[in-house]
């Protein structure tokens, strides 16, 4: 049974003017628990739009979305538990912080779902750990962190209510290399120990490549992919046509392959290129491989 499912959502902005724009059009999906998601499109492509639909920031102009099999929109008394099961990670969510303490900041959305305050500390200590926050942070001021301290805090708030679904909207912009790599693992560390469904929206395709197991495309407000990463970045020639990049390496590997090397074409991490080059040197040492 899918945790997300969508018939026809669509939503147009201006509705009845002339600047009427559909920004996500027709969109039939279906998301499964436990699937680590990739969402990846060009600026105006519809990804901000079509993520706040799943925990009902937005309400679609027609169409239906399900989370867990339940019509999101039915019925208005039910809305708000429905949103407690999809989190949703904006953009520099650290703008958000606001409370005196880090624990309390924490603390905020779990003391709103009503819960007693030994199960609210220990979803605080919880969420703590899975985003490498120490204890002595929560008694700090959440404006006394450092950047990627106070990401982490921010990506805390919405892990700490436990949510089946964990959306983050590009949650390493702005921050440097080892920021970017910590937060990352993180958010891969959770997802393995949790098994929950992850939404990672980035403009970077080599951390789509590297964490994601499927990867959502859209362009011009519709889904042109939703496959496994080998499938979509195979087509490396329609993602350039839609304004995307398949990364560096990648393309490196393809041209080699189409060169005749007896290369993968699947290599979409420097990593994963370093490895495929000593394994091609061990086969050529061997005499195990003729170039074509």
């Amino acid at each position: 049974m899918p945790v997300i499912r969508t018939v026809g959502l669509t939503h147009v902005y201006n509705q009845g003017s002339p600047f009427e724009k559909a920004a996500v059009n027709d969109i039939n999906i279906e998301i499964e628990k436990g699937d680590f998601i990739g969402v990846i499109g060009h600026t105006g492509s519809g990804k901000s739009t079509l993520i706040q639909h799943f925990n009902g920031l937005l309400k679609p102009t027609s169409g239906k979305i399900f989370i867990d099999e339940e019509d999101l929109w039915a019925d208005k008394a039910r809305l708000r538990q429905c949103r407690f099961k999809v989190g949703l990670v904006f953009q520099y969510p650290e703008y958000q912080l606001f409370e005196e303490t880090v624990a309390k900041d924490i603390a905020f959305g779990p003391r709103n779902m009503g819960l007693s305050e030994e199960e609210i500390k220990q979803r605080v200590a919880e969420a703590a750990e899975f985003v490498g926050l120490k204890e002595k942070h929560l008694e700090r001021s959440p404006f006394d962190l450092s950047g990627g301290q106070k990401r982490r805090a921010a990506i805390a708030g919405v892990i700490a209510m436990r949510p089946e679904v964990l959306i983050l909207d590009e949650p390493t912009a702005g921050l440097d290399p080892k920021g970017r790599e910590k937060i990352l693992t993180q958010i891969r560390n959770y997802h393995k120990v949790t098994g929950n469904t992850v939404l990672l929206v980035s403009h970077s395709m080599e951390d789509i490549a590297r964490y994601a197991d499927k990867v959502l495309v859209l362009a011009d407000a519709q889904i042109k992919f939703f496959d496994t990463v080998d499938n979509v970045f195979s087509h490396a020639q329609e993602l350039t046509g839609l304004g995307l990049e398949v990364p560096q390496i990648t393309k490196v590997f393809l041209g080699l392959a189409e060169r005749g090397y007896p290369v993968r074409r699947n290599i979409y991490t420097v990593e994963d290129g370093k490895n495929e080059i000593l394994r091609l040197k061990a086969e050529l040492n061997k005499g195990g491989v003729q170039h074509a």
